[in-house]
């Protein structure tokens, strides 16, 4: 943060400008946080907190200005934005605290937001337990924990926290308005709707405080944009206040010196040898490598982003130690439209927890030779090579009869134990399959069922631990696929883009397999009988 000359209001005037810095309002602010800070306690390894320097500036910076004309708040607006762990919470918790209680405001209305209610309530817990831990706070102020207030009540006020339908109310009279991780807003309606909430009052603050995100059509980025123009002409904006803690583009983020440019709390919040295992680990896999430089450099990153390492899925490439008949496997079959290609994984688990993998693709034979020329992909070439387990079926669409007997083939092979198969797009063929005996799952394609398992297939690449036996078909998509990331981290393959020629049902396919084997429960120890003498 560049400081701003920190004018007098004599010297304010005297040369013309609209505000002033007062050095009684920053030195109140930092008394109050330091009067009830101190008595917050897990922040800091359980030590009293006291103010870094990052935040003793930003909250000087931020309340100690005001204007010439009417001595009211010259910031109205304002984006913080640090990598995780720098403390973030404790701030706009403090922040809140301060609103309500010091800053004079008579039926002062602090609101906390987020992208949905939980969130927020992070932030509100926070400053509840700030309440409870300060005799100077717990006196005037009182936490109703049910309806996630705090209330101020010698002077009308309260803190509490939204729904997540809050966009649809109307009558706050916003003094104070507290955005948590507004890189998670889905959509902009709420900020939209509740920016203008304290236009009756004399000096509201709406404060966002987010790490960075990769939606770059959201209001979150729009911010962040906004924050970045004003940074560099403060003038351009002298009532929003910006506050961007970042690794740049051009920086090396391998490099340790490049660390703490994102993270303030350094060596205080944030432990250097485990930043740097971090980022070991992060080197590994390309998800791993967004995340990283997402929530511990704070740079926006792209959705769409390129999943497995060429280099890690290549080194995975053995074939099974032995043969892998009659050995127990979990499948996964991914049926698309009938135009389209269709997949078959089996997952042989391994004693010593590694994996095999074996693969049976169908597409329709008759527009082959147009597909090929279309999407670039050799598929003719590929279904003359048995290793592959690429069939053309006949006929214009995919023949799900002969599915069902390859199907049936493979299990009278090897010992299938379950089958999973998103019913979506498959009752008929999962109720027939069903009929023959085996142990259809259905498997939703929803992030909430992807996520886990595959972020165990990622560690089983980058590991080594999963063989796929140079499969060229399996191997082109997992080249292919990208992941779609929540803000919580979450994420599950997609196409680069829909439409896009580019295959990954192999690759879905391999993941609910593996979602259904990691879902087995180890056989529970049965006591052996014994004697009992009476």
């Amino acid at each position: 943060m560049t400081r701003l000359s920190r004018l007098s209001k004599k010297e304010a005037i005297e040369q013309g400008h609209e505000y002033f810095y007062d050095q009684n309002r920053g030195d109140h602010v930092v008394e109050f946080f330091q009067n009830f800070l101190k008595h917050s306690k897990g922040r800091f390894a359980g030590k009293p907190f006291a103010l870094l320097d990052w935040q003793r500036d930003m909250l000087e910076e931020l309340f100690g200005w005001a204007r010439i004309d009417d001595d009211t708040r010259r910031y109205r607006m304002a984006y913080i934005s640090t990598a995780k762990k720098s403390g973030k919470s404790t701030i706009l918790a403090g922040i809140g605290l301060y609103l309500l209680l010091a800053d004079g405001e008579p039926g002062a209305e602090i609101y906390g937001a987020a992208a949905d209610r939980e969130q927020a309530s992070l932030v509100f817990k926070e400053a509840a337990n700030m309440v409870r831990a300060s005799p100077v706070l717990s006196k005037p102020l009182e936490v109703v924990d049910s309806r996630r207030t705090i209330a101020f009540k010698a002077a009308s006020s309260f803190y509490r926290v939204l729904p997540a339908d809050a966009f649809r109310a109307e009558g706050l009279n916003i003094h104070g308005l507290l955005f948590d991780e507004l890189h998670a807003q889905r959509t902009r309606d709420l900020f939209d709707s509740l920016r203008y909430g304290g236009a009756a009052r004399s000096q509201p603050l709406l404060c966002s405080i987010t790490t960075a995100g990769f939606d770059r059509n959201s209001i979150c980025y729009e911010q962040y944009q906004y924050a970045k123009r004003v940074l560099e002409d403060w003038q351009y904006d002298p009532t929003f206040f910006p506050l961007i803690y970042e690794a740049e583009e051009k920086d090396d983020w391998t490099d340790q010196e490049t660390w703490p440019k994102a993270n303030p709390s350094w060596s205080v919040t944030i432990n250097p040898t485990d930043f740097a295992a971090d980022c070991k680990e992060a080197q590994k896999s390309n998800t791993k490598e967004f995340s990283f430089k997402r929530y511990r450099l704070n740079m926006w990153t792209q959705a769409d982003t390129r999943w497995l390492k060429a280099e890690a899925w290549a080194a995975c490439d053995d074939k099974p130690p032995g043969p892998l008949d009659g050995r127990e496997c979990w499948c996964g079959l991914d049926l698309a439209t009938t135009y389209d290609t269709s997949a078959f994984v089996a997952l042989f688990p391994a004693e010593d927890g590694t994996f095999d993998i074996l693969c049976r693709f169908w597409i329709p034979g008759d527009n082959a030779a147009e597909r090929e020329k279309r999407d670039r992909v050799p598929y003719i070439a590929w279904a003359n090579e048995p290793e592959t387990g690429l069939k053309m079926t006949d006929g214009n669409v995919t023949d799900y009869d002969v599915i069902r007997k390859d199907v049936n083939e493979f299990a009278r092979q090897y010992n299938m134990r379950q089958l999973a198969i998103d019913r979506w797009n498959a009752t008929q063929l999962s109720i027939q399959l069903n009929q023959d005996g085996h142990d259809v799952v259905g498997f939703s394609q929803g992030i909430g069922s992807m996520s886990a398992p595959s972020k165990l297939l990622e560690n089983l690449v980058v590991s080594g631990k999963i063989r796929h036996a140079g499969n060229k078909v399996l191997t082109w998509m997992a080249g292919n696929a990208s992941v779609k990331v929540d803000s919580n981290g979450n994420f599950r393959p997609v196409k680069p883009k829909q439409g896009n020629a580019e295959r990954i049902d192999g690759i879905v396919s391999l993941i609910m397999a593996i979602g259904i084997h990691s879902a087995q429960k180890p056989p529970e120890d049965i006591p052996e009988p014994g004697i009992m003498l009476l």
